[in-house]
């Protein structure tokens, strides 16, 4: 990726969240029912739309790794969970905290937070797998199918909250809900720190991308030494 296009997609982040910041603290007032503590949805709810943006990038690269035996693909992959999976934990850890407040618990094992833990899992084995698998074209070939079909623990953390009634609240988004539980400004700070945190994985996405891309070719040539 471009060196120009990180930099300006790094700059637009940081100058977007401290501006996101100075909103949720300065300007938006405390939720009604939550108090001060609600302010945590801004980080936790875009970090799980951060992360299933990547896990989906990163499904459809590794579809198009294996059909094209592209290795490039590979690494833009691997490189997409590894940022998916940090925002994955992200999601978990600023969900525990919100669950602490107001449930008065860090866990329980409720049907959304059971699957994004299975999903967490899930895409930390395709990361375990690739150190496990020598062979760079049966290890693109054996993960990536991996990657393609983890997307459906993705799909099922997302609708977990439609198909199972349990601890977790239902949806308040407005595209989910048809209209209106949220109020409006709030629910608009979500999409915009969602943005931030968007250029802020393309960033990452960017450097881990090039630094598989050197790690593979130093691999390659370790392999042609070797093999004289």
């Amino acid at each position: 990726m471009n060196d120009k296009v990180l930099i300006a997609a790094g700059l637009a982040s940081a100058v977007y969240l401290v501006r996101n910041l100075y909103m949720m603290f300065m300007v938006l007032p405390d939720e009604a029912a939550q108090g001060a503590i609600y302010r945590i949805m801004y980080f936790h709810i875009p970090s799980w739309f951060t992360c299933f943006t990547c896990f989906f990038v990163s499904g459809v690269a590794s579809a198009y790794a294996i059909w094209k035996k592209n290795f490039k693909g590979d690494s833009f992959a691997v490189a997409a969970t590894e940022v998916g999976l940090a925002f994955t934990l992200i999601g978990l850890a600023t969900g525990m905290i919100w669950a602490k407040i107001i449930w008065g618990i860090w866990w329980t094992w409720d049907a959304r937070l059971t699957w994004a833990f299975i999903t967490a899992l899930t895409y930390s084995g395709y990361l375990m797998m690739r150190n496990m698998i020598d062979d760079p074209s049966e290890r693109m070939r054996v993960t990536g199918a991996l990657s393609v079909f983890a997307f459906a623990s993705v799909v099922i953390t997302y609708k977990a909250i439609d198909w199972w009634r349990t601890q977790h609240p239902g949806a308040i988004m407005s595209f989910r809900t048809g209209g209106g539980n949220t109020d409006p400004a709030m629910e608009s700070m979500i999409y915009q720190n969602w943005f931030a945190l968007l250029l802020l994985a393309i960033v990452l996405v960017g450097l881990r991308f090039r630094q598989e891309e050197t790690r593979r070719e130093i691999e390659g040539m370790r392999r042609l030494v070797y093999s004289r």
